[in-house]
């Protein structure tokens, strides 16, 4: 089980933590700032799922006008934990 820190880019949330396992199975995903009740859904959401489909579902959502969301910016902290 490896543990990761993803400092997020344009969001309330400043930053993002999660284990995966070899499998790429994510769990214990914690979001620093940011909307609470949004984001405790969101960690409820992945909870135990394959990095890869985490990313497929949640690459591209957006907030407003920054171009960019929590969950946008989950994706890419996974993205950028797969490549290693």
């Amino acid at each position: 089980m490896a543990h990761f820190d993803y400092e997020t880019q344009g969001t309330c949330a400043r930053v993002i933590s999660f284990d995966m396992d070899s499998n790429h199975v994510v769990t214990n995903v914690r979001f620093a700032g940011g909307c609470d009740g949004n984001l405790k859904m969101i960690s409820k959401f992945v909870e135990g799922m394959k990095a890869e489909d985490i990313v497929a579902k949640c690459s591209g959502n957006l907030c407003r006008n920054k171009g960019t969301s929590c969950a946008d910016q989950l994706a890419r902290g996974i993205s950028q934990a797969l490549r290693g």
